[in-house]
């Protein structure tokens, strides 16, 4: 799992892809335990919401900044 640091060095626009992207990751995950009911690594859920509030976190960050 990636740091904070690791997201501030990035763009806005960079971050706010790698938002979308781990919400449609996430989105998969919960799709696939919904269906199977089973998941090989059901800890991915966990870290894919705290990487996404992570990201928004930074996003907001970098938006207070700028004004």
């Amino acid at each position: 799992m990636k740091k904070a640091q690791d997201f501030r060095d990035q763009s806005l626009e960079e971050l706010e892809a790698n938002c979308r992207d781990a919400r449609k990751e996430l989105f998969n995950l919960i799709n696939e335990m919904k269906q199977t009911k089973k998941v090989e690594k059901p800890h991915l859920v966990r870290h894919k919401k705290r990487e996404i509030a992570l990201l928004l976190t930074v996003i907001n960050e970098k938006k207070q900044l700028a004004k």
